[in-house]
């Protein structure tokens, strides 16, 4: 909100947690004057106030009235609401960041797996702290559907301030931006923060994500940056369904498509069921690009948070399609969708087949590798390298499996 010389920033209320509201007012005059409302203003009311005189003195503000009402926000919470308060004031290109913290500086992968990503409100603070606990694959800060369209300026400072400082424990760090081009105005938010993957709403065309990759090439030339940041665009219409590999195959660094059932349901004129008819043949087109471009399928979010036997059906039936993973809104269904996206015993016995038989090839000095009168191309070992690691990861199989699997043979 903004009146004249006034601007505000967080969420308030009985059921706030881990965040504040802040009313900054210009003044001409009187310093910077803090008026603090916290429960823990005895213990930590001082550390609060510093920062705060810390903020405005870094956007050399020198007259202000700050109001401030804490329900437990964290240091780059507050520094975040503070920042966003003064950029509606004020304009300037300074940013104020919090120390990037060393756990979170990592790159990932583009084939690792990525059974579950756990979607939290880019403007929700006590949602994102301690979320890497529940071992989610990835982690995203939605600046998207998620995010009230007048507080998506105050989130993106949140995002920001949460890559650096949000110990996300070592899952994939992912932001959903905004549509474009609206979402091409996020980049400079989240490209120079160690965001690992940006995933791209309600994509249509391949110029899309051109559009993206460019911003992001420049932002990384201007903060002098070289890391790989991958894309997961998202098919939300018919019109991106139809598009599905124009879309999968326009870049190097597009590592997977997800699907959004939810917006295409609507797109088509049809309501979503656990059954999945009405999504079908999207959903086998979404898995029938990604697998001829060879990256990840993603399936859609099940909305159902209470109900995980359904959810066990959902996954089970998703994997069928060819899916590697989906999207999830509670921490409870991360168990579920990673259990039921695993290899099963049948999977991980005809990778050790096929991976002892690589080995034993190479100990042979074969350059050809064959399983019984079968030969095996180098995708089909890869693909099994995969499942053994996933089923090493998970514990489902010992380190030293391939003793095992010899003994098990010979006997």
């Amino acid at each position: 909100m903004k009146q004249e010389n006034i601007a505000t920033a967080g969420n308030m209320g009985s059921k706030v947690r881990s965040d504040c509201f802040v009313s900054v007012e210009l003044t001409q005059s009187g310093g910077v004057q803090i008026d603090l409302k916290s429960k823990v203003k005895f213990m930590y009311g001082k550390d609060i106030t510093d920062l705060t005189q810390k903020v405005f003195d870094f956007f050399e503000i020198e007259n202000a009235n700050v109001s401030i009402q804490d329900s437990g926000a964290l240091p780059h919470v507050l520094a975040a609401r503070l920042e966003a308060a003064i950029n509606k004031l004020k304009v300037t290109d300074k940013e104020y960041l919090p120390e990037f913290i060393r756990e979170n500086k990592y790159e990932t992968a583009k084939d690792q797996f990525r059974f579950s990503r756990l979607y939290l409100p880019g403007n929700s603070p006590s949602l994102m702290i301690n979320a890497g606990l529940h071992k989610p694959n990835g982690l995203i800060l939605d600046l998207e559907d998620a995010v009230a369209f007048d507080k998506k300026h105050e989130a993106r400072y949140l995002v920001r301030n949460s890559l650096r400082a949000l110990n996300f424990y070592k899952a994939e760090k992912m932001v959903r931006i905004n549509q474009v081009p609206l979402g091409l105005d996020d980049l400079s938010f989240v490209v120079p923060h160690g965001v690992n993957l940006i995933l791209v709403p309600k994509c249509e065309s391949a110029q899309q994500v051109v559009e993206v990759n460019l911003r992001i090439a420049e932002l990384q030339k201007q903060h002098d940056q070289s890391g790989k940041i991958w894309l997961m665009p998202i098919i939300e219409s018919a019109l991106g369904v139809i598009k599905a590999y124009e879309i999968a195959s326009s870049a190097g660094n597009i590592v997977a498509l997800a699907i959004g059932l939810e917006d295409y349901t609507a797109d088509i004129g049809t309501r979503r069921t656990n059954e999945g008819n009405e999504s079908f043949f999207a959903r086998s087109m979404v898995v029938n690009a990604c697998k001829a471009a060879r990256i990840q399928a993603i399936d859609s979010v099940f909305s159902d948070v209470g109900d995980m036997e359904a959810l066990k059906e959902n996954v089970i039936k998703s994997k069928a399609l060819g899916f590697d993973g989906m999207g999830c809104i509670h921490p409870r269904q991360i168990k579920v969708i990673h259990e039921n996206f695993a290899p099963d015993s049948i999977e991980i016995e005809k990778a050790k087949k096929i991976v002892n038989a690589f080995i034993d090839a190479g100990e042979k000095g074969l350059g050809v590798v064959s399983l019984g009168t079968k030969m095996i191309d180098p995708p089909v070992v890869k693909r099994a390298e995969k499942v053994i690691k996933v089923a090493l990861d998970l514990g489902l199989i010992r380190a030293d499996w391939r003793n095992d699997f010899l003994t098990e043979t010979k006997g």
